[in-house]
């Protein structure tokens, strides 16, 4: 692969159809009456300390609800991942650019594990063998359980475009000729990151900054469904957080 250039895709939204691959786990743990009705509570003394920080941060930064389940029976519920057809086409050019493939997402990083792995397999069963970057939300662990905190802070906002410098520079990829790909204002910053943004199924606001910065917009509507690493097959190793040295 080439090291100079490289593909930043956001993950929900962009990528993978809505609802999110988060907001999927919570309502089949919710369902499956995995969460205790004690970590509601957790999430709502989270929400207050966060609320000084915003709405945004109250948002994507609370993770109480997840106090204590087990990683692996968790991710259980989730055994597939369906992204858009027109998503993958665009990720198979750039791997057949020899270009650098990263997830920047501020969904949990196990999730994007298996979404990574998902897209892995499909570009392998296409012939295509690569190794794809996360960059992604970390939520702490103790003896094989989340404990609800994060480590580091939550990839959303401006915190996607830090990363994406940060990994840039670690790996000296050319960012001003490398491309990202996102669907909401929130990416604003990071879309700014690389010479070459690409807007996705933007809403109104994200759409007026694409025309006023010429940049390309696709719409992408057909959905894949593909099998999760739970459950896949193929050769490939599984891939591991990215992040700045």
């Amino acid at each position: 692969m080439s090291a100079g250039v490289a593909a930043f895709f956001d993950l929900d939204g962009t990528l993978v159809p809505e609802p999110s691959l988060e907001g999927r786990l919570f309502s089949s743990l919710r369902s499956n009456g995995a969460i205790p009705h004690l970590n509601y509570l957790l999430w709502c003394v989270e929400a207050l300390r966060l609320f000084p920080g915003g709405l945004r941060r109250m948002r994507f930064a609370n993770k109480r609800h997840l106090t204590g389940l087990n990683a692996d029976y968790a991710l259980q519920h989730l055994d597939s991942v369906t992204f858009f057809e027109e998503g993958i086409a665009r990720a198979v050019w750039h791997a057949q650019q020899f270009h650098q493939i990263v997830l920047v997402t501020g969904t949990l990083q196990p999730l994007a594990q298996l979404a990574a792995r998902a897209l892995e397999c499909e570009l392998e069963a296409r012939g295509l063998a690569v190794r794809i970057h996360l960059l992604a939300t970390q939520l702490a662990e103790s003896r094989g359980v989340w404990t609800g905190r994060l480590v580091g802070e939550a990839l959303y906002g401006a915190e996607k475009a830090r990363a994406v410098v940060a990994l840039g520079q670690a790996r000296q990829w050319n960012l001003a000729q490398s491309h990202a790909y996102g669907n909401t204002p929130l990416d604003r910053d990071f879309l700014s990151a690389v010479g070459h943004a690409h807007a996705v199924n933007p809403g109104g606001e994200l759409a007026a900054l694409a025309n006023r910065e010429d940049w390309p917009i696709w719409h992408w509507y057909q959905g894949k469904k593909l099998a999760s690493y739970a459950s896949s097959s193929c050769t490939s190793e599984i891939p591991s957080l990215e992040g700045p040295a």
